[in-house]
C-alpha cells in the first residue's frame, strides 16, 4: 500500500460513519473496474431507466430554472 493510501484510510478511521460509507462504496467503485467485473443491472434499475429514457423522449424535463434552485439549495 503506498504511504498516501495509508495516511488518508488512518484519517478515515476518525471520520463519521456516513463519510466511511462512502469511501467505501467508492473504493468498491475503483476495485470493481479494475476486477474486470460487470454490473448487472436489476430488474427495478432496468425498469427505472427505461422510464427515464421513455420520459425523456416526450420531452419531460424539469425546468432549467427548478435545476438551478435546486443545485443552489445543494452546493457545499
Amino acid at each position: 500500500m503506498n504511504k498516501s493510501l495509508e495516511a488518508l484510510l488512518s484519517r478515515a478511521s476518525n471520520w463519521p460513519e456516513a463519510a466511511q460509507d462512502e469511501l467505501a462504496l467508492a473504493a468498491h467503485q475503483i476495485e470493481l473496474e479494475h476486477s474486470g467485473t460487470i454490473y448487472r443491472l436489476s430488474a427495478s434499475e432496468r425498469s427505472a431507466i427505461a422510464e427515464g429514457l421513455a420520459q425523456a423522449d416526450r420531452g419531460e424535463f424539469v425546468p432549467d430554472e427548478e435545476m438551478e434552485a435546486f443545485f443552489a439549495r445543494h452546493e457545499p
